[in-house]
């Protein structure tokens, strides 16, 4: 894969081409600069994040929970010097910041906005590691995937086929009642569906199970 490929995919996920994944969205106080050594430093940084994360559930009672969690997980991640988990929880809660800060006013997401990002972010490491694939980078596609395992951790379990066809078939029931029939009701079942499939089914594959049902 060109290089251009390579930096485009990585700037896509809020980042710049980082040669060292360890340090990749670490403070510089990971890694040597702080404390006594590798070890001391990432000590130190886990008691400043553990601080910070306490001032932020003092501060905001009304937080996702999956968000507190997913800091815990942080905290844990960083005192066992897991990288992996480390690297890839931290990029979660930066696009979760990220989400929280991108409308005119500032704001907490709740649990199921967070399964919204975290969605994005797993989509975001299938699609890389299909292209790391195809450009012969083996080991970063697995990196990919590696990151990818981490995430759905904290993602609802899929639906199966027939779970998605049941709960089709139930939201065109009810949109029948209403008198929504046909390709006109198609808005309506997806409202509906829309809170039940989040982060369970892809999109693409709800809608076109709708469009079936519907004509």
């Amino acid at each position: 894969m060109h290089d251009a490929q390579r930096i485009g995919i990585t700037r896509e996920r809020g980042g710049g081409e980082s040669p060292d994944p360890v340090r990749r969205g670490l403070p510089s106080g990971v890694g040597g600069d702080r404390g006594t050594g590798e070890h001391g430093s990432a000590q130190n940084f886990a008691d400043d994040h553990t601080r910070s994360v306490s001032r932020s559930v003092v501060d905001n009672a009304a937080m996702s929970t999956l968000k507190v969690q997913l800091q815990d997980d942080l905290t844990a991640a960083i005192r066992q010097q897991d990288e992996i988990t480390m690297a890839t929880l931290r990029m979660a809660l930066s696009a979760v910041t990220n989400a929280e800060v991108a409308g005119k006013t500032a704001r907490e997401l709740d649990d199921d906005e967070v399964v919204g990002v975290l969605v994005a972010e797993a989509k975001k490491r299938r699609e890389a590691a299909e292209a790391f694939d195809g450009g012969g980078a083996a080991e970063r596609a697995e990196r990919e995937r590696a990151e990818l395992v981490v995430l759905e951790r904290y993602l609802p379990a899929p639906l199966t086929e027939d779970e998605l066809r049941a709960l089709v078939d139930a939201a065109v029931a009810e949109a029948a009642t209403a008198g929504k029939t046909g390709p006109a009701a198609m808005g309506i079942v997806m409202k509906a569906l829309t809170p039940q499939t989040r982060g369970r089914a892809d999109g693409g594959a709800v809608a076109a199970m709708v469009k079936q049902a519907l004509a």
